[in-house]
């Protein structure tokens, strides 16, 4: 069985969200078919039609999110002892060789990337780059944009 590396906030946002799920929302569609149904013929009924819809997504997206937690490893990034060296988890200070714009990320899993809180995805260019490198390093990052010089300034496990 292949593993997913999740930070612990991130194992425990997905929780909430299969929490929510199934206490609220899944209740909330099959109230929707149950109106829908009352309003009489189905066969042009577009309420129901949606409800419908909305009831497969959800209990879809429920299936994937226990798959998703049941093969998850998460990890703590407070406990890591990588010798300064950038892994899942790690913050990352930094540089940018060419214009000298300094920014933090956060490698994390797939399904909790964020760019605009810092969080990066471990398969995405910038990760890749990262991975392995420590202080003082220079990460080659090739984005859509172009090529870019990362310095690592610093690294972090919290």
């Amino acid at each position: 069985m292949v593993t997913i590396p999740l930070t612990r906030r991130g194992s425990e946002k997905l929780k909430e969200e299969l929490h929510r799920l199934k206490s609220v929302e899944r209740h909330a569609v099959i109230q929707a078919i149950s109106e829908a149904r009352a309003q009489g013929d189905l066969s042009e009924n577009a309420e129901y039609d949606a409800a419908k819809d909305k009831q497969g997504f959800i209990e879809g997206r429920i299936l994937e999110l226990e798959a998703k937690l049941a093969a998850a490893q998460i990890i703590d990034p407070a406990t890591l002892d990588a010798g300064g060296k950038v892994v899942f988890g790690a913050t990352v200070d930094l540089e940018d060789e060419d214009s000298g714009a300094k920014v933090t990320y956060q490698i994390v899993g797939d399904d909790e990337a964020d760019l605009k809180l810092g969080l990066v995805s471990i398969s995405s260019p910038i990760a890749r780059a990262l991975i392995g490198k420590e202080a003082g390093d220079v990460a080659e990052v090739v984005a859509p944009g172009g090529v870019k010089h990362w310095e690592v300034v610093q690294v972090r496990y919290s």
